[in-house]
């Protein structure tokens, strides 16, 4: 056992030093799928699991970890009972959170092998064992970011993506909606009902779930042959059935502006998650409190069914790239609007999105892909969902709408059901645009904050000139574009000055007092 803890301990340290963002890689293997069988009950919170997981052997090795909750000092966590490969019993250690199976010999490259996990206990987090507001017992998966291992043996990180089925046994009471599409719904002696979904497309940890409640469901329409559920508490059944209806609308409006939906279905489900809405794949989970009857809802089920392309099939790589995931959902949300409502909606929520990245940057001067960061929770802020966005608007006005749209359409089709970080994107937009975008990314990515102008003007010597100064109050410099409109008694017209020093001085006709309007377009994020 003392040589197997020291395995152990040279796995951690080995996976360690190769990660980018600290998280125990193991590169020597790539799950494949995962069965969750997970028995819920109504007598007490602990659950009974049993995982079989596939996994394909990218290089030679005699192990695997897998993320796992242990038991903490309020008994909650999950407890392994035994693990098989190949229906033949092997070692393994928990520790710290880390399940580590001992194959007892190496398993070679291209081999595939299969595991089971027998488990149970009662989850820390992750699957939320509640009340809902009407009072009743539900259960709900709550994965993001990385709490999927608080009832789940996975790898819990978006680099390693795998399909995914759900069999969930629970009280014949509950109906049960998961990722994936309906596979079994059997009834068994207790009474419990057997529910099984299954999810070929292959996912992060952090959007596969399952949820058990009462509901009541209706078909709100399809899209492209795509069925678009709604799932709401019987209670809420006209309100619910009222306000997700609207879903078909942004599902149609993204299929036809990035490229085709990439799973069988959607479901829109009223839950019990922490959160306004959880992108969960083909099955989104939207705060209890989303359903009004008011239709208000529209806005947050744009954004979540966005996730479907960006987020869930293209996965950033790394936590630190969310805002492939947050950012594109935010912008897309805008877009869906703008394409409803005109230039004027648009333009009001990029004015808003930048009013909240100024008040965040006040205290908190970090770039967008912020290393720093250890505290997964806190990547949820206002640089990686409103700046951006503001960094896909700029890129939009930088390269023009069409090499925007059709790169936009390429990146989904490159990394479909993968994985990017932030220069792939870039790699993708330099690629269709023809246009070297290092420093546009390197500035409004990787640099904290953004350019704060002071904007003044002087009388010329020469009759009829004004002297426009744009001086940059920042330490570190930008380089842009500023339109300034310019107003007078002889009308109004538009001059775009390219940015790049400390001061930058321009002249202007005048016929009289000018009024100088910076950015009237909402083309730039800027104090």
């Amino acid at each position: 056992m003392r040589k197997l803890f020291c395995v152990y301990l040279f796995l951690l340290v080995f996976q360690f030093l190769s990660a980018h963002d600290g998280y125990l890689r193991n590169s020597k293997v790539d799950v494949l799928h995962y069965e969750f069988s997970v028995a819920l009950n109504d007598t007490t919170d602990r659950i009974e699991g049993r995982a079989l997981i596939q996994i394909k052997i990218i290089q030679q090795t005699d192990s695997i970890s897998f993320d796992l909750m242990s038991v903490n000092s309020d008994g909650k966590g999950m407890e392994v009972s035994g693990v098989l490969l190949h229906s033949h019993e092997i070692n393994w250690k928990q520790v710290a959170d880390r399940l580590t199976l001992f194959f007892g010999k190496p398993l070679k490259q291209n081999d595939t092998a299969e595991v089971v996990i027998k488990y149970g206990g009662v989850p820390s987090d992750g699957l939320i064992i509640s009340k809902n507001k009407f009072g009743n017992r539900t259960f709900f998966s709550d994965n993001w970011p990385n709490r999927a291992h608080c009832y789940l043996p996975c790898i819990d990180h978006p680099y390693d993506k795998a399909s995914v089925d759900f069999i969930i046994t629970a009280p014949d009471k509950y109906k049960i909606v998961a990722s994936g599409i309906l596979i079994e719904e059997s009834n068994l002696p207790g009474p419990t009902t057997l529910t099984h979904w299954s999810e070929t497309v292959p996912l992060a940890t952090k959007v596969m779930a399952f949820g058990a409640s009462g509901f009541a469901t209706q078909l709100a329409g399809t899209v492209n042959n795509v069925p678009v559920w709604t799932w709401v508490y019987p209670e809420n059944r006209k309100e619910g059935f009222f306000d997700y209806y609207i879903a078909v609308k942004p599902l149609a409006y993204y299929s036809k502006l990035i490229g085709p939906y990439p799973y069988k279905k959607l479901a829109n489900v009223q839950s019990k998650t922490i959160y306004g809405g959880l992108e969960n794949a083909a099955t989104i989970f939207y705060s209890e409190r989303s359903v009004t009857g008011q239709g208000k809802a529209e806005g947050l089920i744009a954004h979540e069914i966005a996730h479907q392309w960006f987020g869930n099939c293209v996965t950033e790589a790394d936590w630190h790239h969310v805002w492939l995931s947050e950012g594109f959902a935010t912008y897309l949300t805008s877009l869906y609007f703008e394409a409803q409502q005109g230039r004027e909606r648009l333009n009001s929520d990029m004015k808003s999105a930048r009013n909240r990245v100024l008040r965040y940057n006040e205290n908190n001067p970090t770039p967008v892909v912020d290393t720093t960061i250890t505290r997964l929770m806190d990547l949820l802020n206002a640089n990686s969902y409103q700046k951006g966005a503001w960094v896909l608007h700029m890129l939009r006005r930088e390269i023009g709408d069409d090499f925007f749209f059709k790169g936009l359409r390429l990146y989904y089709v490159r990394f479909y059901n993968s994985n990017a970080l932030s220069g792939d994107f870039e790699k993708v937009m330099e690629d269709v645009s023809g246009k070297d975008l290092h420093k546009f990314f390197q500035q409004w990515l990787f640099t904290p904050g953004q350019p704060e102008l002071k904007i003044g003007q002087v009388q010329s010597k020469r009759n009829g000139m004004i002297e426009v100064s744009i001086e940059q109050k920042q330490n570190t410099l930008f380089e842009f574009n500023l339109e300034l409109l310019i107003k007078d008694i002889s009308g109004e017209r538009i001059v775009n000055v390219a940015v790049k020093e400390k001061i930058t001085k321009i002249e202007v006709t005048a016929a009289s007092e000018v009024q100088i309007i910076p950015d009237p377009n909402v083309n730039l994020l800027f104090k």
